[in-house]
C-alpha cells in the first residue's frame, strides 16, 4: 500500500509536466506514464532503440486501456479506493507542507550566515591533500636497508627505484615500478602516509618503513596540498545542510509540543 501511495503522490506532483508521446482513446501518453512503466530500471527512454521504445509504449498503452476500463467500473465508490485515496491525500499534504517548511528555512538563511559556516569549516569543504608515490615492499628490514644502499649509489634514482620495484617488490604494484598513483592520506595505513608526507618530491625514505604488510621503501613523485573549494561552488550545499539541521530541530520541537496535548494510545 505504501508503494501505491508514493507512486500516486509522484503522479499527482508531476502531472502536467509530461511530454506528449501519443494518445489512447484521446488520453495523452505522458512522460510520467513512460517513467512509471520503466520503473527502477535506470533506463532513459530517449536512449532506447526503436524496438525497445515500441515495447515500452505498448506496455503504456496496455496499462492505459486497463486503467480506462477500471475507471468505467464502480471502483471509485469502493471502500478500498476511498480509504487509499485519503491516505494519498494525507501523504501528499505532508510532503508539500514539509517541502514548504524546508523552503522557508532555506530562504531565511542570510548569505552572511552561510558564508560564516563556510569560513568556520573550510577543511570540510576542501579537496584533501593528495600524494603521488611509488614503493618497494619487502618482508625483512635488512632487505630494505640493502636496497636503500643501492639507491644511494645510483645516478638516476627514479630509474633505479623502478628497476628494484619490478625485481624485488612483493607488492602488487611491483610490476608497475611500484607506482601507486595519486591517493589521499587516509587511503593508506597511517605509518605509510606519515612517512610519504614528510618527503619532498623526488626524495625517497632513507630507512625502511614498517607496516602490517612488511617494510616499505617509498619515493614521492608528486604532492597536491589541500585546497578549499570556492564559496560559490558549495554555497547551495551549505544552505541545504544548515536548513536541514534547522528543519530537524524545528520538527523535533513541534512534535514534542504536539505530544503534550495529544491523546496517544500505543499497544
Amino acid at each position: 500500500m505504501i508503494k501505491n501511495i508514493a507512486l500516486a503522490s509522484m503522479m499527482l506532483l508531476t502531472i502536467g509536466q509530461a511530454k506528449d508521446y501519443g494518445t489512447v482513446n484521446g488520453e495523452k501518453i505522458t512522460e510520467t506514464d513512460i517513467s512509471v512503466t520503466i520503473g527502477q530500471s535506470g533506463m532513459k527512454y530517449e536512449t532506447l532503440d526503436d524496438a525497445m521504445k515500441k515495447r515500452v509504449l505498448d506496455m503504456v498503452v496496455d496499462r492505459k486501456l486497463i486503467t480506462q476500463a477500471a475507471e468505467k467500473s464502480d471502483i471509485e465508490k469502493s471502500k478500498d479506493y476511498l480509504s487509499q485515496l485519503e491516505e494519498v491525500k494525507r501523504e501528499l499534504l505532508l510532503n508539500i507542507w514539509m517541502k514548504n517548511e524546508m523552503k522557508a528555512l532555506e530562504d531565511g538563511l542570510s548569505e552572511d550566515k552561510v558564508k560564516k559556516h563556510y569560513e568556520d569549516n573550510k577543511a570540510k569543504f576542501s579537496d584533501p591533500k593528495k600524494l603521488e608515490a611509488r614503493h618497494i615492499l619487502v618482508k625483512e628490514e635488512s632487505e630494505g636497508t640493502a636496497l636503500i644502499k643501492e639507491l644511494d649509489a645510483a645516478k638516476d634514482k627514479k630509474a633505479k627505484f623502478i628497476e628494484l620495484a619490478k625485481s624485488k617488490s612483493t607488492g602488487p604494484s611491483g610490476k608497475d615500478g611500484g607506482d601507486l598513483g595519486w591517493f589521499e592520506l587516509d587511503r593508506m595505513v597511517p605509518e605509510f602516509s606519515a612517512a610519504a608526507d614528510k618527503l619532498k618530491v623526488g626524495e625517497y625514505t632513507k630507512t625502511p618503513v614498517k607496516t602490517q604488510f612488511g617494510f616499505h621503501l617509498i619515493m614521492l613523485d608528486g604532492k597536491k596540498e589541500a585546497t578549499a573549494k570556492p564559496f560559490e561552488v558549495v554555497k547551495d550545499q551549505i544552505t541545504n545542510e544548515l536548513a536541514g539541521e534547522a528543519f530537524a530541530q524545528s520538527m523535533k520541537a513541534k512534535t514534542d509540543a504536539l505530544r503534550k496535548s495529544a491523546k496517544i494510545e500505543l499497544k
